[in-house]
């Protein structure tokens, strides 16, 4: 149990991770991606802290995104339910693996819709398009595949906890973000954790390929 002295200092350390964040002369992360597991949602609190990353993540960024990577199918209606059933700071749009329909919310989740998957139907709603005649083959440009995604925006910040491994997240959009592994895990992730992450963010410098 964390006594009130401990809890000062933590405090205080958020207080001074947010200080030193605004204070930053570069740009903020204005969306901001997190990348958890199903077994990490199966842990005591795990909903509590999700919705307090989105309460973290709102005070710098205009949109968040979270990936479940998910091992078996088959919890992917149980997770959806208790995903779509949370009280979020902002209007959300859960989506699993059979949804092609696109997220445009402040929040977005992803449940097991991994990225070669979306970018898979993507292309192939592409070709049925030309197919149909609908659609020039030239005039399939970034912006035309982008605009096929379910998740059509690139995240300046990818967030994934526990190891450093990206799974299958959005392998389109997250080719320029600014990627960030912590060692801590879901459980354990608190807001200094999120602060930490933001803070190194304003420390590098974007290069977007170049």
């Amino acid at each position: 149990m964390i006594q009130p002295q401990q809890k000062a200092c933590v405090g205080l350390y958020e207080r001074y991770l947010a200080v030193r964040i605004r204070r930053h002369e570069g740009e903020l992360p204005d969306h901001v991606a997190l990348i958890i597991t199903e077994r990490d949602l199966l842990e005591r609190g795990a909903y509590d802290t999700l919705l307090d990353f989105f309460e973290w993540a709102l005070e710098y960024a205009t949109r968040v995104t979270v990936y479940v990577s998910v091992l078996d199918r088959a919890a992917v209606p149980t997770l959806r339910r208790e995903l779509e059933s949370l009280e979020t700071p902002q209007p959300a749009a859960v989506r699993g693996p059979e949804d092609s329909h696109r997220a445009d919310e402040p929040i977005r989740i992803g449940i097991g819709l991994g990225g070669k998957h979306e970018f898979t139907s993507a292309v192939q709603t592409l070709a049925e398009r030309v197919e149909a005649g609908d659609l020039e083959a030239e005039a399939i440009d970034d912006e035309t595949v982008e605009s096929h995604l379910v998740f059509p925006d690139e995240p300046d910040l990818v967030i994934k906890t526990g190891a450093e491994r990206l799974s299958d997240f959005m392998i389109w959009q997250s080719v320029y973000s600014e990627l960030y592994f912590t060692d801590v895990n879901w459980r354990d992730f608190r807001k200094r954790d999120f602060l930490r992450a933001v803070r190194e963010f304003c420390n590098r410098t974007r290069r977007f390929g170049s």
